[in-house]
């Protein structure tokens, strides 16, 4: 007896996912929409590929000490090791050191495509998923700052979100002075300094306050160690992320709050050179977002740290700021769905001159969810092909004129291909592609010179009503009859009454 071949079980990998035609749809008219607003501020496409030498990819991966921790590795016959790209900023920076010479300056680009992490999955958590960037690099000034926080409102409001976002705008400067004068010396200080203050939305004032003092016990009795503060620094610090709240009767954004939180943070850098650079920094992107008529959508809010190692001045973040559900059951904003800053030193890894740069990222995967919780996107699956139904096998050759006639008019259409002895399951295959309508001619069709057009659209809403067999065979809901020479123009006018 020969022995059955073992089947290989189909599974995904975790951390990707499948996608769906309904899905790719929709994430494809989002994007178009991003792309056009991008264009319009005269950025231009540019595609980097997949894979770059992982010395490329450089220190802001989690682990450099071991190649293949935190990316995908391998080493090429030459011992060179490459690695999927992390992220697409710093396959950017060798793009642009690479072709410095020819590439006009500032270089203004965008970029889609997917990025990698070699780390564990979890809910919401991929190892493939897909950023759409845009970066301005050569250009120093807060112009070029305030210009990419004004662009991603734009977006926003052309993917339908207005009123139900804000452009969040800091500068890392302005925080580094506030350590200064808070007399935080050590980088590990620095470091748990930052990370308590990001997590200021999800543990408030008072936990916040915690991390900065000894440490924080959460509800599992697990205990974050603290930066270990005394009182008069943890004040500083906490006097510096309330900053942004506005005094009563103020409008939150408005140019009121706006000169108010700079002259308060203008207090609490003192003397800090630095400091007082990113807090001019700021009132220069903000007369700007004001006339420009963005303010209430852009934003100053202090407590926005983003990328600890990474971004050098302004840092900008998309909050969302509707509520969702979250996995216990609780009311929470949706958060953020993209962010980015300043990052002058990635370009001065290739090159010895110092090479400004500005750039935004946005998560398309939490987005598009995002978008599909307004109700401002659908995935449902999109209109299939015209088919026609095989119904002589010897006439397999008018049936694929058909189809051919249809397709150079430009209308999706296919000649069924399966089994055809049964009408009933060609139709349920046109119903399960989601076609628009199925053509039919049998051989007293083919005599008259006519063919039966079935529209599957209306037939459905026809069927919808008939709760008898009999009648709707008899009714035949949907159903018409037109000319051979007319298929084209019939197919046409009913496409566009759809």
């Amino acid at each position: 007896m020969t022995e059955k071949t073992k089947l290989i079980t189909p599974r995904l990998p975790r951390g990707f996912e499948d996608r769906t035609p309904g899905e790719i749809a929709a994430v494809g008219a989002m994007i178009d929409k991003i792309k056009g607003v991008y264009e319009r501020y005269g950025f231009d496409p540019v595609e980097t590929p997949l894979f770059e030498y992982t010395e490329t990819l450089g220190k802001f991966l989690p682990d450099t000490d071991r190649p293949n921790a935190g990316v995908f590795s391998l080493q090429d016959d030459d011992e060179q090791w490459m690695s999927l790209r992390y992220d697409l900023t710093a396959p950017l920076a060798r793009h642009f050191a690479e072709n410095f010479e020819t590439l006009p300056k500032p270089y203004r680009s965008y970029r889609q495509g997917y990025v990698f992490r070699n780390e564990r999955p979890g809910p919401g958590r991929f190892r493939q998923f897909m950023q759409f960037d845009a970066d301005t690099v050569g250009a120093g000034g807060p112009e070029a700052d305030a210009e990419m926080a004004m662009m991603m409102a734009d977006v926003m409001d052309e993917l339908g979100l207005g009123g139900k976002y804000v452009v969040r705008v800091n500068n890392r400067k302005v925080l580094d002075g506030v350590l200064a004068t808070a007399g935080v010396a050590t980088d590990e200080q620095k470091l748990i300094v930052l990370r308590a203050i990001d997590k200021l939305d999800k543990f408030g004032t008072a936990g916040v306050k915690l991390l900065l003092g000894a440490g924080r016990k959460d509800d599992s009795g697990d205990f974050t160690k603290g930066a270990g503060l005394n009182a008069n620094q943890i004040d500083t610090i906490v006097a510096y992320i309330e900053s942004g709240a506005p005094a009563e009767g103020v409008e939150k954004g408005s140019n009121t709050h706006v000169i108010a939180v700079i002259n308060t943070l203008a207090g609490l850098v003192g003397g800090s050179e630095t400091g007082l650079a990113g807090v001019q920094e700021l009132a220069s992107i903000f007369g700007l977002v004001s006339a420009a008529g963005f303010g209430g959508r852009v934003i100053l809010d202090p407590s926005v740290v983003r990328g600890l190692e990474y971004y050098t001045g302004p840092v900008f973040e998309i909050e969302l700021t509707f509520q969702v559900t979250n996995e216990k059951g609780q009311p929470v904003v949706f958060g953020s769905v993209g962010g980015g800053g300043r990052y002058d030193g990635l370009v001065s890894r290739f090159r010895r001159e110092p090479v400004p740069a500005t750039g935004f990222s946005i998560g398309v995967s939490r987005l598009f969810n995002a978008l599909k919780l307004t109700g401002n996107v659908t995935t449902a699956e999109p209109t299939g092909p015209v088919v026609v139904l095989v119904m002589d096998k010897d006439q397999l050759a008018g049936y694929q004129a058909m189809a051919s006639e249809l397709r150079k008019a430009g209308i999706r259409a296919e000649m069924f291909l399966g089994n055809s002895k049964n009408f009933g399951k060609q139709v349920a295959y046109a119903d399960k592609r989601n076609a628009p309508a199925v053509i039919i001619e049998g051989s007293q069709e083919r005599e008259q010179g006519i063919v039966q057009i079935k529209d599957l659209v209306a037939g459905k809403q026809a069927a919808a009503a008939i709760t008898d067999n009999a009648e709707w065979k008899a009714a035949r809901p949907g159903q018409f009859e037109v000319k051979r020479e007319d298929l084209v123009s019939a197919i046409q006018k009913l496409l566009a009454e759809q």
